[in-house]
């Protein structure tokens, strides 16, 4: 993942953990697991808990502790009214940024004249 991506990861990653966590409760490695599933795979795994840790600071999760066959019981995260709202603002967030900047790469005459000005 190039350094381009990460830096914007950094300032989306908490939406698209709410967005996952909207559909379903999930524990941090159904989580980090889901999003790898959806072409996300360089996110560390420390990277997500360390999220889910803010979020739930932030009271934007409930956290309950459900008992593991294996080890110590499992946080699971559910989204909860506060973070549903976070959810939407982040979603309004994100439209209105991908319509600015789909303006902008649509209106860049830099790409057009660079490519035909050869010719």
């Amino acid at each position: 993942m190039g350094n381009q991506m990460t830096e914007m990861l950094k300032g989306t990653l908490e939406g698209i953990v709410l967005a996952i966590l909207s559909v379903q409760p999930a524990y941090g490695y159904e989580i980090t697991a889901r999003l790898r599933d959806e072409g996300f795979a360089e996110i560390a795994e420390g990277t997500v808990y360390a999220l889910l840790v803010r979020i739930e600071q932030r009271g934007l999760v409930d956290v309950e502790k459900v008992p593991s066959e294996k080890g110590p019981p499992r946080k699971v995260y559910s989204i909860n009214p506060q973070g549903r709202e976070q959810l939407v603002e982040f979603w309004g967030t994100w439209s209105f940024l991908v319509e600015r900047i789909e303006h902008l790469r649509h209106t860049d005459n830099i790409t057009d004249s660079t490519t035909t000005e050869g010719n």
